[in-house]
């Protein structure tokens, strides 16, 4: 496929159908709404505004589009995904993360329907399918970021019930979650693990306020559990399967967060050029400039050779290869540059880049979060070298 900013996926019919019906929502109806009601990545959100764009992302068939067919979705290939999920964060759109599921929706859940029963299916899941209930995902504390085997919650079975105690810390979705997959140690063992599923109205589960990340983005939130009981039935999958529910999910997760953040630096450069077009500098656009001219050729190369990687390993997991050493490559390589992009694009708009509230500013610190978040620039430097010798 010849490189383009924007692709057109003429090799794949219905790939570029989506794509053209994703783009025009976006455009036409999605970013409108936004600028009707102000808002922005940094907008405090209720339920009633999320729960708008999930059901007319379902009606449009693209809430949990990548869901197997017998869970509402159309079994996307991890190829057409990654496609879908440039689109959304290149449009610019602020509510992008709630189209297709990602923030507290089907692309959750889809990854552990294996591991429940059909009461948990029905009770749980479906519903987020349909955009009834949302939920998040909790694994991490304070202590326990990369090494999650220092976590300290735990979880003490006591009859029909299990007993959670312990504090989850930035899990993406909570404030507007109806319940949470929580991760635990059983109690009186150093290496068992367990995954619960927890409505976060039990009591002795309090939903804090989380930290606000350098994106400005209010979207993540802490969970206390004090004598949280919770139901025997609650257990998803088997005790000690609990890291494996958690980590298993990591390798693809951290594939398919690259599209995004490709989106987001693709944006960067529309911006850019866009700008660079109509800022004049000594009689000149800046555009004109050769200067410029590199910035913009080292952007679109970055973006190309990000999104090769991408989609060749997305490619690769469709045929049901190990891609563990390469999605955390494609990681390591698009968030750091994607941040270049972005960077770039800060420079290109000189002092308007810098102010708080621009697009290019606000795209700059999220992209330098995701040379840490899902993994550290390091982490996966650590797992890459571990998975080639």
């Amino acid at each position: 496929m010849p490189f383009t900013l924007a692709p057109s996926y003429d090799d794949n019919p219905r790939l570029r159908d989506l794509v053209a019906r994703l783009r025009a929502y976006l455009a036409d109806e999605l970013v409108p709404y936004e600028r009707e009601r102000g808002i922005t990545p940094e907008t405090e959100l209720d339920r009633p505004t999320l729960e708008h764009v999930w059901k007319r992302s379902a009606e449009l068939g693209f809430y949990g589009i990548s869901l197997p067919p017998e869970l509402g979705g159309q079994g996307l290939s991890f190829y057409e995904l990654c496609a879908l999920k440039e689109e959304l964060t290149a449009s610019g759109a602020a509510l992008s993360h709630s189209v297709l599921g990602d923030m507290g929706g089907p692309l959750r859940v889809g990854a552990i329907v294996k591991y429940a029963t059909e009461e948990q299916r029905e009770r749980y899941l479906m519903p987020v399918v349909r955009g009834e209930l949302a939920c998040c995902f909790s694994i991490t504390e304070e202590d326990a970021g990369s090494d999650v085997r220092r976590m300290t919650t735990t979880a003490t079975p006591d009859g029909d019930t299990y007993v959670l105690n312990g504090k989850k810390v930035f899990s993406s979705a909570a404030p507007f979650a109806d319940f949470a997959i929580v991760v635990a140690r059983m109690a009186g063992t150093e290496e068992a693990y367990s995954a619960f599923l927890v409505d976060l109205d039990t009591p002795g589960c309090r939903v804090l306020d989380g930290e606000v990340p350098m994106s400005g983005q209010r979207m993540e939130g802490d969970l206390l559990f004090e004598d949280c009981r919770i139901p025997a039935a609650n257990l998803l999958g088997e005790v000690g399967q609990g890291l494996r529910i958690g980590i298993g999910r990591i390798t693809l997760n951290r594939l398919l967060h690259c599209p995004s953040l490709i989106g987001a630096a693709r944006r960067a450069w529309d911006l850019s050029v866009e700008y660079a077009k109509n800022r004049v500098v000594f009689g000149q656009p800046l555009l004109a400039h050769q200067a410029i001219h590199h910035k913009i050729a080292e952007m679109a190369t970055e973006i190309y050779a990000a999104r090769a990687m991408v989609m060749a390993t997305a490619a690769k997991a469709d045929r049901g290869d190990n891609v563990s050493v390469e999605a955390n490559m494609c990681k390591l390589f698009t968030s750091e540059a994607s941040f270049r992009v972005a960077d770039q694009a800060v420079q290109i708009h000189g002092k308007a880049g810098l102010t708080r509230g621009h697009e290019v500013e606000q795209i700059f610190r999220s992209l330098r979060m995701f040379r840490i978040v899902t993994g550290t620039t390091e982490i996966h430097k650590n797992a890459i070298a571990k998975g080639l010798f």
